[in-house]
Protein backbone atom coordinates (compact mmCIF):
# COMPACT_ATOMS: atom_id res chain seq x y z
CA UNK A 1 0.00 0.00 0.00
CA UNK A 2 1.38 3.53 -0.81
CA UNK A 3 1.51 6.29 1.56
CA UNK A 4 -0.95 8.03 -0.18
CA UNK A 5 -3.34 5.31 0.13
CA UNK A 6 -2.64 4.63 3.60
CA UNK A 7 -2.94 8.55 4.25
CA UNK A 8 -6.42 7.99 2.41
CA UNK A 9 -7.52 4.59 5.02
CA UNK A 10 -6.88 6.33 8.48
CA UNK A 11 -10.01 6.56 10.14
CA UNK A 12 -11.54 10.26 10.72
CA UNK A 13 -9.08 11.70 7.37
CA UNK A 14 -10.21 14.99 6.20
CA UNK A 15 -8.77 18.20 4.83
CA UNK A 16 -7.82 20.74 7.83
CA UNK A 17 -7.43 24.29 7.77
CA UNK A 18 -4.99 25.19 10.65
CA UNK A 19 -4.13 28.18 12.53
CA UNK A 20 -0.38 29.69 12.98
CA UNK A 21 0.55 30.99 16.03
CA UNK A 22 -0.73 34.74 16.02
CA UNK A 23 -4.22 33.62 14.01
CA UNK A 24 -2.46 33.18 10.30
CA UNK A 25 -4.44 30.73 8.55
CA UNK A 26 -2.44 28.18 7.44
CA UNK A 27 -2.80 25.48 4.49
CA UNK A 28 -2.07 22.25 5.97
CA UNK A 29 -2.42 19.26 3.38
CA UNK A 30 -4.56 16.44 5.04
CA UNK A 31 -5.45 12.75 3.85
CA UNK A 32 -5.36 12.49 0.63
CA UNK A 33 -3.47 15.23 -0.45
CA UNK A 34 -6.26 18.06 -0.55
CA UNK A 35 -5.14 21.72 0.60
CA UNK A 36 -7.17 24.18 2.57
CA UNK A 37 -7.20 27.33 0.16
CA UNK A 38 -5.28 29.81 2.98
CA UNK A 39 -2.57 31.64 2.65
CA UNK A 40 0.46 31.82 5.11
CA UNK A 41 3.43 29.83 5.58
CA UNK A 42 2.85 25.84 6.13
CA UNK A 43 5.47 24.99 8.69
CA UNK A 44 5.47 21.56 8.23
CA UNK A 45 6.09 21.75 4.09
CA UNK A 46 8.54 24.06 4.87
CA UNK A 47 9.94 23.81 8.69
CA UNK A 48 12.43 25.56 10.12
CA UNK A 49 16.05 25.23 9.98
CA UNK A 50 17.35 23.13 13.28
CA UNK A 51 19.20 20.36 14.52
CA UNK A 52 16.54 18.53 16.57
CA UNK A 53 12.56 18.99 15.12
CA UNK A 54 10.41 18.42 17.85
CA UNK A 55 6.80 17.30 15.94
CA UNK A 56 3.65 17.24 18.43
CA UNK A 57 0.73 15.35 18.17
CA UNK A 58 -2.77 14.13 19.39
CA UNK A 59 -2.43 10.61 19.66
CA UNK A 60 -5.31 9.53 17.77
CA UNK A 61 -5.42 12.29 15.41
CA UNK A 62 -4.95 11.02 11.86
CA UNK A 63 -4.40 14.52 10.40
CA UNK A 64 -1.65 14.91 13.23
CA UNK A 65 0.28 12.44 11.79
CA UNK A 66 -0.07 12.89 8.36
CA UNK A 67 1.27 16.99 8.87
CA UNK A 68 4.28 14.75 10.54
CA UNK A 69 4.61 12.40 8.10
CA UNK A 70 4.94 16.04 5.64
CA UNK A 71 7.52 17.54 7.92
CA UNK A 72 9.54 14.07 8.19
CA UNK A 73 9.65 14.43 4.26
CA UNK A 74 10.50 18.20 4.29
CA UNK A 75 12.90 18.33 7.22
CA UNK A 76 14.89 14.93 5.69
CA UNK A 77 16.29 14.64 9.22
CA UNK A 78 19.26 11.48 9.27
CA UNK A 79 17.23 10.17 12.22
CA UNK A 80 13.97 10.00 13.81
CA UNK A 81 12.89 9.54 17.51
CA UNK A 82 9.56 7.82 18.60
CA UNK A 83 8.14 7.99 21.84
CA UNK A 84 6.10 5.30 21.03
CA UNK A 85 9.44 2.60 20.51
CA UNK A 86 11.80 1.60 22.99
CA UNK A 87 15.39 1.08 21.95
CA UNK A 88 14.94 -2.91 21.41
CA UNK A 89 11.95 -2.53 19.48
CA UNK A 90 14.03 0.17 17.22
CA UNK A 91 16.32 -2.46 16.31
CA UNK A 92 14.12 -4.80 15.22
CA UNK A 93 13.77 -2.71 12.00
CA UNK A 94 15.23 -3.26 8.96
CA UNK A 95 14.79 -1.32 5.57
CA UNK A 96 12.90 -4.33 4.02
CA UNK A 97 10.37 -3.76 7.10
CA UNK A 98 10.22 -0.27 6.32
CA UNK A 99 8.80 -1.25 3.30
CA UNK A 100 5.78 -3.04 4.31
CA UNK A 101 3.33 -1.55 6.72
CA UNK A 102 1.86 -5.29 8.23
CA UNK A 103 5.10 -6.41 8.39
CA UNK A 104 6.65 -3.55 10.19
CA UNK A 105 3.56 -3.32 12.31
CA UNK A 106 3.86 -6.88 13.54
CA UNK A 107 7.59 -6.65 13.86
CA UNK A 108 6.80 -3.94 16.01
CA UNK A 109 4.17 -5.84 18.00
CA UNK A 110 2.22 -2.79 17.46
CA UNK A 111 -1.23 -3.46 18.42
CA UNK A 112 -0.24 -4.79 21.33
CA UNK A 113 1.39 -1.59 22.20
CA UNK A 114 -2.27 0.70 23.14
CA UNK A 115 -0.55 3.40 20.65
CA UNK A 116 -3.43 3.92 17.75
CA UNK A 117 -3.37 2.04 14.77
CA UNK A 118 -0.42 1.55 13.01
CA UNK A 119 -2.06 2.93 9.12
CA UNK A 120 -1.61 6.72 10.60
CA UNK A 121 2.18 6.27 12.01
CA UNK A 122 3.16 4.12 9.19
CA UNK A 123 3.81 7.37 6.77
CA UNK A 124 5.64 8.75 9.18
CA UNK A 125 8.66 5.86 8.91
CA UNK A 126 8.64 6.15 5.40
CA UNK A 127 8.84 9.68 4.96
CA UNK A 128 12.39 9.89 5.09
CA UNK A 129 13.74 6.29 4.19
CA UNK A 130 17.21 6.58 4.95
CA UNK A 131 16.31 8.27 8.21
CA UNK A 132 17.95 5.70 11.14
CA UNK A 133 14.72 5.00 13.92
CA UNK A 134 15.53 5.43 17.38
CA UNK A 135 13.26 4.65 20.10
CA UNK A 136 12.90 6.32 23.58
CA UNK A 137 10.21 4.51 25.52
CA UNK A 138 11.33 3.79 28.76
CA UNK A 139 10.11 0.05 29.33
CA UNK A 140 7.09 -0.02 31.81
CA UNK A 141 8.36 -1.41 35.08
CA UNK A 142 10.59 1.79 34.39
CA UNK A 143 8.13 3.95 34.48
CA UNK A 144 6.52 2.02 37.56
CA UNK A 145 9.08 2.44 39.17
CA UNK A 146 8.89 6.20 38.52
CA UNK A 147 5.71 7.13 40.07
CA UNK A 148 7.24 5.71 43.62
CA UNK A 149 11.02 6.33 43.71
CA UNK A 150 11.29 9.86 41.41
CA UNK A 151 12.29 10.00 37.82
CA UNK A 152 16.22 10.58 39.19
CA UNK A 153 15.97 7.39 40.86
CA UNK A 154 15.19 5.58 37.69
CA UNK A 155 17.01 7.64 35.10
CA UNK A 156 20.77 6.86 35.96
CA UNK A 157 23.97 9.06 36.51
CA UNK A 158 22.69 11.13 33.82
CA UNK A 159 19.88 12.55 36.17
CA UNK A 160 21.41 15.65 37.01
CA UNK A 161 22.30 16.58 33.60
CA UNK A 162 18.77 15.93 32.32
CA UNK A 163 17.11 18.23 34.94
CA UNK A 164 15.98 15.20 37.21
CA UNK A 165 18.26 16.23 40.33
CA UNK A 166 16.30 18.89 41.37
CA UNK A 167 12.45 19.38 42.27
CA UNK A 168 10.48 21.57 39.79
CA UNK A 169 9.63 25.41 40.54
CA UNK A 170 6.61 25.00 42.99
CA UNK A 171 4.75 26.80 40.25
CA UNK A 172 5.61 24.58 37.60
CA UNK A 173 4.87 21.57 40.10
CA UNK A 174 1.38 22.66 40.38
CA UNK A 175 0.76 23.36 36.98
CA UNK A 176 1.95 19.85 35.54
CA UNK A 177 -0.40 18.37 39.04
CA UNK A 178 -3.60 20.35 37.22
CA UNK A 179 -2.62 18.72 34.09
CA UNK A 180 -2.64 15.13 34.92
CA UNK A 181 -5.83 15.04 37.13
CA UNK A 182 -7.63 17.21 34.17
CA UNK A 183 -6.16 14.16 31.85
CA UNK A 184 -7.30 11.48 34.08
CA UNK A 185 -10.80 12.93 34.54
CA UNK A 186 -10.32 14.42 37.93
CA UNK A 187 -10.59 11.06 39.15
CA UNK A 188 -6.69 10.53 40.45
CA UNK A 189 -6.20 10.71 43.88
CA UNK A 190 -4.18 13.66 45.15
CA UNK A 191 -1.43 11.52 46.11
CA UNK A 192 -0.59 9.77 42.84
CA UNK A 193 -0.62 13.56 40.96
CA UNK A 194 3.42 14.05 42.21
CA UNK A 195 4.20 10.42 41.02
CA UNK A 196 2.65 10.49 37.76
CA UNK A 197 4.52 13.83 37.06
CA UNK A 198 7.73 12.08 37.99
CA UNK A 199 6.71 9.46 35.12
CA UNK A 200 5.95 12.22 32.54
CA UNK A 201 9.64 14.02 33.72
CA UNK A 202 10.97 10.43 33.05
CA UNK A 203 9.61 10.52 29.32
CA UNK A 204 10.97 14.25 28.61
CA UNK A 205 14.43 13.16 29.97
CA UNK A 206 14.55 9.98 27.85
CA UNK A 207 13.23 11.82 24.60
CA UNK A 208 15.86 14.28 25.01
CA UNK A 209 18.43 12.06 25.76
CA UNK A 210 17.91 9.93 22.88
CA UNK A 211 17.66 12.63 20.69
CA UNK A 212 21.24 13.95 21.17
CA UNK A 213 22.53 10.50 21.54
CA UNK A 214 21.08 9.92 17.79
CA UNK A 215 22.23 13.83 17.12
CA UNK A 216 25.92 12.65 17.96
CA UNK A 217 25.70 9.61 16.07
CA UNK A 218 24.31 10.81 12.83
CA UNK A 219 25.14 14.02 12.48
CA UNK A 220 21.29 15.26 12.45
CA UNK A 221 19.11 16.77 11.80
CA UNK A 222 16.82 14.98 14.17
CA UNK A 223 13.10 14.95 14.29
CA UNK A 224 10.98 13.85 17.36
CA UNK A 225 8.17 12.43 17.53
CA UNK A 226 5.96 12.59 20.55
CA UNK A 227 2.51 13.55 22.02
CA UNK A 228 1.50 17.40 22.34
CA UNK A 229 2.74 17.79 26.01
CA UNK A 230 6.28 16.41 26.09
CA UNK A 231 6.98 19.17 22.54
CA UNK A 232 6.12 22.31 24.88
CA UNK A 233 8.46 24.77 25.47
CA UNK A 234 8.09 25.60 29.26
CA UNK A 235 8.78 22.07 30.27
CA UNK A 236 8.86 19.44 27.92
CA UNK A 237 11.88 18.05 25.83
CA UNK A 238 12.65 21.27 24.20
CA UNK A 239 13.13 22.71 27.85
CA UNK A 240 15.13 19.68 28.48
CA UNK A 241 17.26 20.35 25.78
CA UNK A 242 17.82 23.52 26.95
CA UNK A 243 18.94 22.70 29.55
CA UNK A 244 21.64 19.81 28.87
CA UNK A 245 22.85 20.99 25.61
CA UNK A 246 22.33 24.69 25.13
CA UNK A 247 24.21 24.76 22.95
CA UNK A 248 21.86 22.94 20.09
CA UNK A 249 19.24 24.31 18.18
CA UNK A 250 15.56 22.98 18.96
CA UNK A 251 12.45 24.15 17.38
CA UNK A 252 8.88 22.42 17.99
CA UNK A 253 6.12 22.73 16.32
CA UNK A 254 2.46 21.48 18.53
CA UNK A 255 -0.37 20.93 17.62
CA UNK A 256 -3.94 21.35 18.99
CA UNK A 257 -7.78 20.83 18.49
CA UNK A 258 -9.64 24.08 17.96
CA UNK A 259 -8.46 27.34 18.91
CA UNK A 260 -4.54 27.73 20.72
CA UNK A 261 -4.11 29.03 23.95
CA UNK A 262 -3.06 33.05 24.40
CA UNK A 263 0.23 31.74 24.37
CA UNK A 264 1.25 28.46 23.10
CA UNK A 265 4.08 26.87 24.31
CA UNK A 266 5.86 25.91 21.13
CA UNK A 267 8.02 27.52 18.91
CA UNK A 268 5.33 27.76 16.00
CA UNK A 269 1.93 26.16 16.89
CA UNK A 270 -0.96 24.66 13.78
CA UNK A 271 -4.74 24.44 15.45
CA UNK A 272 -6.73 21.75 13.29
CA UNK A 273 -10.14 20.85 13.54
CA UNK A 274 -11.30 18.75 16.34
CA UNK A 275 -11.76 15.08 15.90
CA UNK A 276 -15.27 14.08 17.01
CA UNK A 277 -14.51 11.26 19.46
CA UNK A 278 -16.21 9.88 22.85
CA UNK A 279 -15.76 11.66 25.69
CA UNK A 280 -13.23 9.51 27.98
CA UNK A 281 -14.21 10.81 31.03
CA UNK A 282 -17.97 10.09 30.58
CA UNK A 283 -17.75 6.73 32.41
CA UNK A 284 -16.97 8.74 35.74
CA UNK A 285 -19.63 10.92 35.57
CA UNK A 286 -22.87 8.59 34.57
CA UNK A 287 -24.67 8.63 37.93
CA UNK A 288 -22.55 11.42 39.35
Amino acid sequence: MSREELLRSAPGSRTAAALLTGAVLLPLVAAGGAQADAPGQDPFSDPPAAEILVLGETHDNPVHHANQARGVEAAAPRAIVFEMLTAEQAGRITPALRQDAEALGAALEWEESGWPDFSMYYPIFTAAPSAQIYGAARPRDEVRRALEEGAAAVFGEEAERFTLAQPLDPAVQAAREAEQMTAHCNALPETRLSGMVEAQRLRDAALAQTALIALEETGGPVVVITGGGHARNDWGVPWVLSQAAPEVGVVSIGQVEGDAEAAPPYTLTVSTLAMKREDPCEAFTMGG
